[in-house]
């Protein structure tokens, strides 16, 4: 169970989309990547095929380093660092560590 989850907003600590926050897409977790919402965009080459006609370049998001990102808690609005509690029926439950609010 990591601390970053698909559907989980982040914000980025470091490099060159420093401060953006986005909604992660997919996880890695054997990898340590993520990918998120327009965030780290690459120029990816298309070739022409019989369904995409025009081909060309194209802006897609690449796989961007988890400890990168920092999740983002709905009641602070802040980036916060994930703590980690038993919830009511005894499962574990990510948890802010500023407010103390289930993530």
């Amino acid at each position: 169970m990591g601390r970053i989850r698909k559907g989980d907003t982040v914000t980025v600590l470091s490099g060159k989309d420093r401060g953006k926050s986005g909604k992660v897409l997919q996880i890695w977790p054997e990898d340590e990547r993520a990918l998120v919402e327009r965030i780290n965009l690459v120029k990816h080459f298309e070739r022409r095929t019989q369904q995409n006609q025009t081909g060309g370049i194209v802006e897609r998001e690449g796989a961007i380093a988890l400890s990168k990102l920092a999740l983002v808690c709905q009641r602070c609005r802040k980036p916060v660092r994930v703590s980690w509690t038993a919830g009511a029926d005894g499962a574990k439950q990510r948890v802010c560590r500023k407010c103390k609010e289930p993530l």
